[in-house]
């Protein structure tokens, strides 16, 4: 076996680490034919080789699958994780070391100011090896690799279907493509999903943290944002006018930490909503006020629809209009000026019907297309320049406050009340207690995840989501119909580590090459001499 002990899955991180893969760029493109011919070294998949597949994604970028298969077994095991990761700006001078973790590690010895206190003193420990791309997440899928060999030298009573994606730190482009892969793979190979297993770090909850964790869920994200269109004048006559930027700033202040969007389910709580951009449209300097801004919200949810989502929104943006409106009406009486009228609010669905009904089908469709064919726009900037497309051409409707979706849409996925998976995280639990690993539940992963494309979200309201999201069918979907084709719960086991996406990203030496690995391969073998799970 060639990656069985401690040092030689050591040997494979550093080599998986070095293959440079920030999202978006040719090293993720790069990444998957790399790790094909890395998988090709094993035996079983060369005299099986139509076991290895690739999937397109897009600009270069592919899923790259591999199945171990033990017919007639169906029970099947889907390892997920993703390769690509953050950039490496931050490192500065230590740039070209940042993904040969030996090397960094040693360097940091020397410019200890780069580090925090907590990361300095990590570092001095010896038990910490840093690294883009250490932690999040390719430790995992190298553990995913051990796995997948020890099932073919020992023969493993059921099936493994190894699946690693690109772009899961930007557009989650990799595991959306992913899910048609494999519910493709299902029909093809017969296989019957049993469990959908993540091995994404496990995160501290605090520079004191060194509690690990299991994650039975991961938490769900969306992204409301809106277009104010106000109305344009000269600066020399303010209040035949209203800029985006006053209206703006009511609805920001009312949505920045509202507690209207928390949620709470076993004793965990969202983290509160907070702006992610704010932003005028106009592109160069001139004596014209500002009309048109636009503002983009991270709210995270649990259980909530995206129709529960949009009606807070709309609700608390109504709240901020009626507030914007009663003080530039107040200017207004104090100056004596007739107003511009009042602000109205309303949801991209709306304005799209207006748009449609006044312009005809085709005219609208001509200004959305001119505007997804755009190379050089992201998903979320494209959304925001169809909407002000089609408000430029309605824009009677002025002064208005147009309300959308941004992608991506994370939706939330938990699995806590399965009963295999308390069975799972109790063995989990258990099996610490050997190793001394502080090990606890958490029922929902707090960063971003994978996960929540491979479990049906039960979301009533979809069609508020593809309705109110510009770029829907166009630049972006959500596989719905394949999720909903899967039923097996969801899991999350990875080694422990700090600081994700920062420049002390570091991973628990022992944690990741002596202690997961043996948990992961425990709770494989329990599901080994487990048949017929249910729901």
């Amino acid at each position: 076996m060639i990656w069985n002990s401690p040092d030689k899955l050591r040997k494979l991180l550093y080599e998986l680490v070095s293959w440079e893969s920030q999202t978006l760029t040719k090293g993720e493109q790069q990444f998957s034919k790399k790790f094909l011919a890395k998988l090709q070294q094993l035996q079983y998949f060369k005299d099986h080789p139509t076991l290895l597949d690739f999937c397109e994604v897009d600009y270069g970028r592919q899923v790259v699958s591999a199945i171990y298969k033990n017919s007639p077994n169906k029970d099947t095991v889907v390892l997920i994780s993703h390769f690509d990761t953050v950039q490496i700006q931050e490192y500065g001078s230590l740039m070209p070391l940042a993904t040969m973790p030996e090397e960094l590690t040693k360097a940091f010895k020397s410019n200890l100011d780069m580090l925090n206190k907590s990361a300095r003193k990590d570092l001095e420990s010896g038990d910490y090896l840093f690294g883009r791309g250490v932690m999040d997440m390719k430790m995992g899928l190298a553990l995913h690799m051990q796995m997948i060999e020890r099932a073919i030298e020992e023969q493993w009573p059921i099936n493994l279907l190894l699946v690693t994606v690109p772009d899961e730190e930007v557009n989650s482009a990799g595991m959306r493509q992913a899910v048609k892969h494999i519910a493709e793979l299902q029909r093809k190979h017969d296989l019957e999903i049993i469990l959908f297993l993540n091995s994404e770090p496990s995160f501290s909850q605090d520079p004191a943290d060194l509690q690990e964790y299991i994650y039975s869920g991961t938490i769900g994200k969306i992204m409301p944002a809106a277009l104010f269109y106000g109305k344009e004048t000269h600066v020399g006559e303010p209040l035949k006018g209203i800029t985006a930027p006053f209206m703006s700033a009511f609805l920001t202040t009312e949505m920045e930490w509202n507690d209207r969007f928390l949620e709470s389910a076993y004793d965990e709580v969202t983290p509160l909503p907070v702006s992610l951009q704010l932003k005028d449209l106009k592109d160069q300097y001139s004596t014209q006020t500002p009309y048109r801004a636009v503002a983009m919200y991270n709210v995270f949810l649990m259980k909530r629809s995206a129709e529960e989502i949009m009606s807070i929104f709309e609700n608390v943006a109504n709240e901020a209009m009626e507030k914007c409106q009663l003080r530039y009406d107040e200017i207004c009486r104090k100056q004596r000026i007739t107003g511009v009228g009042k602000i109205e609010v309303l949801r991209f669905e709306e304005l799209y019907n207006y748009a449609v009904k006044k312009l005809g089908i085709k005219k609208v469709s001509e200004l959305t297309d001119s505007v997804t064919e755009n190379q050089s726009l992201d998903d979320r900037e494209k959304s925001f320049r169809i909407a002000d497309q089609l408000m430029i051409h309605c824009k009677e409707l002025a002064p208005a406050v147009v309300l959308l979706f941004a992608p991506p849409y994370y939706p939330p996925a938990n699995s806590s009340d399965h009963p295999f998976i308390k069975e799972a995280i109790s063995l989990l639990l258990e099996e610490s207690k050997k190793y001394n690993i502080p090990l606890k539940q958490i029922h929902y992963f707090n960063g971003i995840c994978d996960l929540s494309y491979c479990q049906f979200y039960n979301d009533k309201d979809w069609q508020t989501f593809e309705k109110n999201t510009p770029v829907w069918g166009k630049t972006y979907d959500i596989p719905f119909e394949e999720i909903a084709q899967f039923s097996a719960p969801v899991l999350n086991v990875g080694p422990f580590g700090k600081d994700p996406h920062q420049i002390s990203e570091r991973l628990h030496v022992k944690s990741a090459f002596e202690e997961m690995p043996q948990l992961l391969y425990e709770l494989l073998k329990f599901i080994c001499a487990r048949s017929n799970i249910t729901e």
